[in-house]
């Protein structure tokens, strides 16, 4: 690695180089050497399902390897085995012993991948937009004001979060993958679309992407045509994973040029900061970061799901969010996680989850409660879990959407039977026959209320 050695986070004159670690290369590094046996066995046969990837920043300034494999950010970026069932370990650790060809172990891999609920929420049957008839694959559209849009050239991240809901985009499968190369589509949609405010750009992570390359999707959209779209949304784990992407790297510079350039224009942009620790923020040169993000006039908002293993820890999150607020970020949601992937590892009950968002709420100031959770990004809507309380009916969770298909329903409070061991929206009941209009019918197109089909008049496009 090119790196000064007095100058370990490469923020002098010598930058540090990013190196990514995968499946085949961590073998080949010291840290490996430390691990347990069973550890080791352990990565090598999960990854053959889930992906894996991390890079060199992670392994040397973020993971105590003291502590592994208690590390939360071990336990964040690095499969454990609990990730499969028994069933599905077993199976797959067969075969690897027995030294079965790679596509007999890919397709043992794809059989498990698809039992794992790849595409939670209906991100690819209900949320589509089309234009003239056709689908537009790579972009979503859920609630009315924001858009979601998946650059192709965005689809990896510096390294993978063994939580990540979208882990689906990196596993090989076509069919599984949300991607958008023609820009041309989504203005084209916008432009017909007045309703949209906010566009997010996601991945994988956009930040993955050099500057020159994301530049070709932002600049269209400055376009006064679209002058309605006054926010851009760019989700990023960049800002901790490899925050160099804004600091030391060859075009950071060009980049913080960008963000003014959006800002010029009257629009706003906020980096949407996946923290999941305060480790992360615990190097400079992860500061640095957000100072220089700051300067330009963009805004950091801080989220991400309570995960078992890695911030199931009311401590940790008030530290992150006083840390975030003292450096420049905005606190703004703590997820659940969702119901895809190794879910069964890094759920906790809905009731415990509360229960530390509560608890770190209340060690912080008010500019630390920004935050809203926990949150569920289910099928309906998002589900805020605002608390837990007595009906004359018994015990319920009192809930309410902050985005819901039907935005009718957003923001009136919300009532479940409580449920100790629920880890998810689908495992709650009504509490009352008030409650029933607020639980998705068994067909959620009757929910489907955002414009999501246009007709633009032109048969070349689309």
């Amino acid at each position: 690695m090119d790196i000064a050695l007095d100058d370990k986070q490469g923020i002098g004159s010598v930058t540090e180089k990013f190196r990514a670690i995968t499946r085949a290369s961590f073998a080949k590094t010291s840290e490996w050497n430390r691990l347990d046996p069973d550890l080791r066995e352990a990565i090598d046969v999960v990854s053959t399902v889930l992906p894996f990837r991390t890079n060199a920043y992670v392994m040397r300034e973020l993971i105590d390897w003291n502590r592994v494999p208690d590390d939360p950010m071990f336990q964040l970026t690095f499969p454990q085995k609990g990730m499969l069932s028994d069933e599905d370990y077993t199976r797959m650790k067969r075969l690897l012993e027995e030294g079965v060809p790679r596509e007999t172990l890919e397709q043992a891999a794809n059989e498990v991948r698809y039992t794992l609920n790849p595409h939670p929420a209906g991100q690819m049957t209900h949320n589509v937009p089309t234009i003239n008839g056709k689908e537009l694959p790579g972009m979503q559209h859920k609630y009315r004001e924001t858009v979601l849009f998946f650059p192709s050239n965005g689809q990896t991240c510096h390294a993978y979060c063994t939580f990540c809901f979208r882990w689906a985009q990196f596993v090989g499968l076509d069919e599984l993958k949300f991607a958008q190369r023609d820009n041309e589509l989504l203005v084209a949609y916008l432009k017909e679309n007045k309703s949209v405010t906010d566009l997010l750009f996601t991945g994988g992570d956009p930040m993955i992407m050099t500057t020159k390359v994301l530049r070709r999707y932002i600049e269209p959209l400055l376009d006064p045509e679209l002058e309605h779209v006054q926010t851009i949304r760019i989700g990023t784990k960049a800002v901790a994973y490899w925050p160099q992407r804004f600091v030391t790297d060859g075009d950071a510079d060009d980049l913080m040029r960008l963000f003014d350039e959006v800002r010029a224009t009257g629009r706003h942009i906020s980096i949407m900061g996946h923290y999941s620790h305060p480790v992360e923020l615990s190097t400079e040169i992860s500061r640095k970061a957000v100072r220089r993000i700051g300067s330009t006039g963009a805004q950091i908002r801080m989220q991400s799901p309570v995960v078992a293993h890695v911030n199931d820890d009311a401590d940790a999150w008030a530290e992150l969010w006083r840390t975030g607020v003292r450096i420049g970020c905005v606190p703004y949601y703590m997820f659940v996680e969702r119901d895809t992937g190794a879910r069964n590892y890094f759920a906790i009950p809905l009731a415990r989850a509360w229960e530390i968002y509560r608890t770190a709420y209340t060690q912080v100031s008010g500019l630390g409660r920004t935050v809203r959770g926990p949150s569920m990004s289910a099928m309906p809507g998002k589900v805020h879990i605002l608390g837990i309380t007595e009906l004359d009916c018994g015990k319920v969770f009192m809930l309410q959407y902050i985005q819901s298909r039907n935005p009718e329903l957003a923001r009136q409070p919300f009532f479940a039977k409580f449920d100790p061991e629920a880890v998810w929206f689908d495992q709650l009941k009504p509490a009352t026959e008030r409650d029933v209009e607020f639980f998705p019918p068994d067909e959620i197109q009757d929910w489907k209320t955002t414009p999501l089909t246009i007709d633009i008049g032109d048969p070349e496009i689309g």
